[in-house]
């Protein structure tokens, strides 16, 4: 849902809120096998996930790996985060072990800005990181976590333009990215702490949702040098507009997208309000509807 602060001059840099939603989800198996292979969508990933966790803890890595089902990629959903962590686990678990997400996230190379990723694997729900130390590496630490509110729901739209930025075409946005202004970074913590947190705690949606909002307006002022606009394409913006025109409590645009997220009350808003998204797509990409997570990974053994 944003960044904090990508300045760094209190010797942290990045930070963010996030929560998770129940759909796209990912599904792993993995069983015992005489070499590391890998099957289904993503796989290729899943199987270079498995040799950087295998090499980094010490791990056997003789497993057939499948992959169910998973997110779309670079669509801004931390699909590739998701995948790296519940990969190291499998191949933890299938040599006797269980490891925490910053130890996975660590052993799989993520979490080197956003830690929300990270969190969400580990807990669900509501996620503020408080950025990285400079000198530093590892996964940010997690400031707060919080159930969402039951009722909420989230708006899920994807557009079929070109997928948000990622791996070293990433590095190269955030280091060419001009350190945003003072003011502009001290906007975000307020609105933060004094508008998204304590309407969180009060289930005030209404309040929620125009923090939120606010702070997606601020974060893609910081990004507009690189999106060229405030958000990542013409068609993710006019969604948010649109839905927030339709009376979506909160609107945005999730990572560097090109999904686009919006807050609702219950399925029959959240259903009118996809309604819309799906009208103005005109079968330019897949919108759905999801309650948030309220908890991390579920593994198990059969």
């Amino acid at each position: 849902m944003g960044l904090l602060d990508l300045r760094g001059d209190l010797g942290r840099r990045f930070g963010g809120i996030g929560a998770a939603l129940e759909s796209p989800t990912l599904r792993l198996e993995a069983r015992p096998a005489a070499t590391l292979r890998a099957e289904g969508a993503d796989a290729e990933r899943a199987l270079e996930y498995a040799k950087v966790a295998a090499a980094r803890l010490g791990l056997d890595a003789r497993a057939t790996l499948r992959v169910h089902h998973a997110p779309p990629a670079h669509a801004g959903l931390g699909s590739g985060t998701q995948l790296a962590l519940a990969t190291a686990q499998a191949l933890a678990m299938l040599n006797g072990h269980s490891l925490d997400a910053a130890a996975l996230s660590d052993a799989t190379g993520r979490g080197r800005r956003s830690a929300i990723g990270t969190w969400a694997f580990a807990q669900g729900g509501f996620l503020l990181e408080g950025g990285r130390r400079t000198s530093e590496n590892g996964a940010a630490p997690l400031l707060l976590q919080r159930p969402m509110p039951p009722g909420w729901r989230c708006v899920l739209a994807i557009p079929d333009v070109a997928r948000g930025l990622s791996g070293v075409d990433e590095e190269r946005a955030f280091r060419e990215l001009p350190p945003p202004g003072a003011d502009l970074t001290a906007r975000v913590a307020h609105v933060v702490l004094m508008q998204v947190l304590p309407a969180l705690v009060e289930v005030d949606l209404a309040a929620f949702g125009r923090g939120v909002t606010e702070v997606q307006r601020l974060v893609g002022e910081m990004f507009r040098p690189i999106q060229g606009d405030r958000f990542a394409h013409p068609l993710c913006g006019a969604l948010v507009g649109a839905l927030l025109a339709q009376g979506a409590a909160g609107a945005g645009q999730s990572s560097w997208g090109p999904a686009v997220f919006a807050l609702a009350d219950g399925d029959s808003e959240a259903a009118r309000l996809a309604d819309g998204a799906r009208a103005l797509l005109t079968g330019r990409g897949t919108v759905s509807v999801t309650p948030f997570a309220n908890h991390g990974a579920r593994c198990w053994t059969e």
